[in-house]
């Protein structure tokens, strides 16, 4: 289908596409009945930027590459983000405006009952009202008006243009955007990566299987020998020498922890289904000049995040005389989060800090007062607040707040919870200050505002410097004046956990936090990597337990060790290389053992003879190609369930809350889960499990199981054509290239930088969220092969869009 094709062909076609087996005549009578579909949806057909738009903050032109990244040109700053905020609405307005609706729990005033629990969820968490604390906090600094002149923008676009297909299929029309909208894109970001409900699962596990089984199948710390950092690597004068004096006061006396009772299982597993999605991570890694073939620093970056159409990131480039920044960004976000500028280059991968705590209180019978050092509370806030419902009746929910956060409840039972983004964070200061920034003086003073997500920052410059630096706000808990942990359900009647200076919805002091300076980091490293691994073997403080298994970081270790050994030189195509990298670590593991079984058996039978055959010759690639990685994708889910699911399944415990595969394959054969079963027996019957489902699926091989069917739209159950097309993929959740079919999780955006000289860069499907736009989806086959394309600073081409000076355009 041609993107210049008649609209109403167009529609017809897209519909007919999408229904199976509707002819397309057929489709365009169903169009005439589809009220939705009304007059605005043929203009959705034909959105186009205009050539001039007049602008209240200054002149500005706007050129577009080859992939639609607008890259705007502006005298002044304001007027450039005016721009910016223009383009992302042509581009992503849907997706903008879905993902406040979702953080505002006002996605059932145009969805239905269907949203209902998501709303109650996050109204209770307070987003908004943290959004608006943070934008207190940000409108007074150098980013506040250009924050204003986005939302201006935005708000200009959606004057001036057609609302995207999107809004006729649903039936509404967006509010105008507000700077409290991009505060709470921020703190949407932030939930995402670090909003972890991990410790109230932790309890019912122990209380479940027993605090000691707890330990032994959920360890806090993995053993292996690849953390980020050493502990030989450079850091901020006097920094850990001043820490460590003062260790006896900031851990070394930490008091045991005391059992718990676990919070309601309804509830717990109630707020696990809005935590960050599984397999959130991602794979950053810098190499110093010395060990790079043009002498310049590389970092290479792909954070895992959801797979979606549009994509979550959105590209974008400004030229000003203050900046000449390109990269990446969130839909809503002025500011390149991730990407270059003229003088350096900037990633992030998810540090997996505990940011997030929970607690009991005594409530009285009433529900008005809660239990608060030694006396009887009112809730700080107690009020209640209505969810509008499309096609069914509004819902009224009772909101509450104590002295740590937000009190979340669910059929009368109750939790406290205190998330380091309740408070105004500072991290939009930070981020605008980034794409200014001359070198790494001026990296590690923005970073000082990065208050959360908190997150592993590696960074290089033209300078030849580099850095690794461990961003945001991590809390120091006490209880009775000791240092704790914070892997617990705290007593918040008894004032247990609590973080010094902490303001939920207002601003909060440092005095509750780790220093600055005593936070893991290394000052011009030879070659780093993180991969979402433990950040350092000793830590001054507690930071977290939620650390991924260490296979990806191995990996990615092993390869730059092995190229820079004795001298050797690194390039942008290797980094890329590496980038595609799909050996999984697990298969090692846990495919010799499985081989062995098999042969070990009298009579196996032909099939599984086959399979095993096919195991034993396989190189442990994730390849799309490959027979043996299909075998080994649906062998392990089985021998999951068959290892895992009678015990935990007793305790009415489901999938969820299995160990992961690096305790599966580290569990001796006598461990109390075989309960007399044989480890290899029940491998064998695992593979068994397999091949029936790769039989009855017709499956041949990987790329027949391992596709992009996974990366929907979120319209696209109902208008299936929105989805991308299913295609062939490589990778797993353990591998360098990541991307988990079951998850929607993968590597979300992919850029290798040599600062100062050249970078590359590639999103997984379009720019654009438009339909109708040839950039919807004209990056998924360069994703599927990480064939980057070019990032170049600076304005392109002749200009598509002038913004002119109000008044001017007449």
């Amino acid at each position: 289908m041609t993107r210049d094709t008649t609209r109403r062909a167009v529609l017809a076609s897209v519909l007919a596409a999408g229904s199976a087996g509707l002819a397309a005549s057929d489709a365009a009578d169903l169009l005439d009945s589809f009220a939705p579909l009304s007059g605005g949806a043929w203009d959705a057909a034909d959105r186009s930027l205009p050539e001039t738009v007049e602008s209240p903050h200054g002149a500005a032109s706007v050129s577009r590459d080859e992939f639609g990244v607008p890259q705007v040109e502006a005298d002044a700053e304001p007027a450039a983000y005016f721009a910016v905020g223009y383009c992302q609405a042509f581009d992503r307005l849907f997706a903008m405006d879905l993902q406040r609706r979702v953080m505002r729990g006002r996605l059932s005033e145009v969805i239905g009952e269907a949203t209902l629990d998501s709303d109650e969820f996050n109204v209770a968490m307070g987003f908004a009202d943290a959004a608006a604390a943070t934008w207190d906090a940000v409108a007074e600094t150098r980013a506040g008006p250009l924050v204003e002149a986005f939302a201006d923008g935005v708000n200009a676009a959606m004057d001036d243009l057609p609302l995207p297909l999107e809004f006729e299929l649903v039936g509404y029309e967006p509010e105008p955007w507000t700077p409290v909208d991009s505060m709470l894109m921020e703190k949407q970001i932030s939930w995402t990566l670090t909003g972890s409900f991990s410790e109230l699962r932790r309890a019912l596990v122990a209380d479940r299987l027993s605090a000691e089984r707890a330990a032994t199948l959920f360890p806090t710390r993995y053993d292996h020998d690849d953390p980020i950092l050493d502990g030989t690597e450079t850091r901020l004068d006097g920094a850990r020498e001043s820490a460590l004096a003062d260790a006896g006061e900031r851990g070394s006396n930490v008091p045991e922890r005391d059992s718990v009772d676990p919070v309601d299982p309804a509830l717990t597993d109630w707020l696990s289904g809005f935590e960050s999605p599984t397999g959130v991570g991602s794979n950053s890694w810098v190499v110093s000049g010395e060990h790079t073939a043009s002498g310049t620093p590389t970092v290479a970056y792909d954070p895992h995040l959801s797979l979606q159409a549009p994509p979550l990131w959105y590209e974008q480039s400004v030229d000003t005389p203050e900046r000449s920044v390109r990269g990446a960004t969130f839909s809503g976000v002025p500011f390149v989060i991730a990407g270059v500028n003229d003088r350096g280059t900037w990633s992030f991968t998810n540090l997996g800090a505990d940011v997030l705590d929970c607690y009991r209180y005594e409530i009285d019978e009433a529900g008005d007062r809660y239990r608060y050092d030694g006396e009887w509370r009112p809730f700080e806030v107690d009020e209640r607040e209505t969810i509008p419902v499309a096609g069914g009746e509004d819902r009224e929910l009772r909101v509450r707040r104590t002295v740590h956060g937000p009190l979340i409840e669910r059929e009368g039972r109750t939790v406290g919870v205190a998330w380091t983004g309740h408070t105004a964070t500072r991290t939009t200061t930070a981020i605008e200050a980034y794409g200014r920034s001359g070198g790494i003086d001026d990296l590690i003073d923005a970073t000082r505002d990065f208050d959360l997500p908190t997150q592993n920052l590696v960074y290089a410059d033209a300078d030849g410097r580099t850095l690794y630096f461990a961003t945001g706000r991590l809390p120091i808990r006490r209880t009775d004046g000791e240092v704790v942990d914070g892997d617990r359900v705290f007593d918040g009647s008894a004032g247990e956990g609590e973080w010094e200076g902490f303001e939920p919805f207002g601003e909060s002091s440092w005095e509750g936090f780790v220093p600055f300076e005593e936070k893991p980091h290394a000052i011009d490293p030879d070659a780093l990597s993180t991969a979402n691994q433990r950040p350092i073997d000793d830590p001054i403080h507690y930071v977290g337990v939620d650390y991924t298994t260490p296979y990806r970081g191995a990996r990615i270790a092993d390869r730059l060790d092995a190229r820079t050994a004795g001298g050797g030189t690194t390039d942008p195509e290797f980094h890329r290389g590496l980038q595609s990298d799909v050996r999984d670590g697990r298969a090692p593991e846990l495919v010799p053992e499985l081989v062995a079984a098999v042969r070990d058996r009298s009579d196996p039978g032909p099939a599984l003879v086959d399979a095993a055959d096919a195991l034993d010759e396989w190189d442990y690639r994730m390849a799309r190609d490959a027979r043996g990685a299909l075998l080994f994708a649906r062998y392990l889910p089985a021998f999951r369930e068959r290892v895992f699911g009678p015990a935990f399944g007793e305790a009415d415990l489901d999938d969820s809350y299995y160990p992961s595969d690096w305790t599966l394959a580290r569990l001796p054969d006598d461990d109390p889960l075989f309960d007399g079963r044989s480890r290899a027996d029940l491998a064998v019957a695992a593979l068994g499990d397999a091949l029936a489902e790769v039989d009855e699926a017709g499956w041949e091989r990987y790329g027949d199981y391992n596709t992009t069917r996974a990366m929907t739209h979120p319209l696209g159950g109902e208008a299936p054509f929105l989805n991308y097309a299913e295609r062939p993929a490589d990778g797993s959740p353990a591998t360098v290239e990541n991307y988990r079919v079951e998850s929607s999780v993968g590597s979300s955006w992919r850029m290798v930088v040599r600062p100062g000289t050249d970078a590359t860069a590639v999103l997984p499907g379009g720019n654009s969220g438009d339909y109708f736009s040839e950039h919807y989806d004209d990056q998924l086959r360069r994703w599927l092969e990480n064939d980057q394309r070019p990032m170049p600073l600076g304005a392109g081409g002749d200009p598509a869009v002038r913004f002119e000076p109000t008044g001017e355009s007449e």
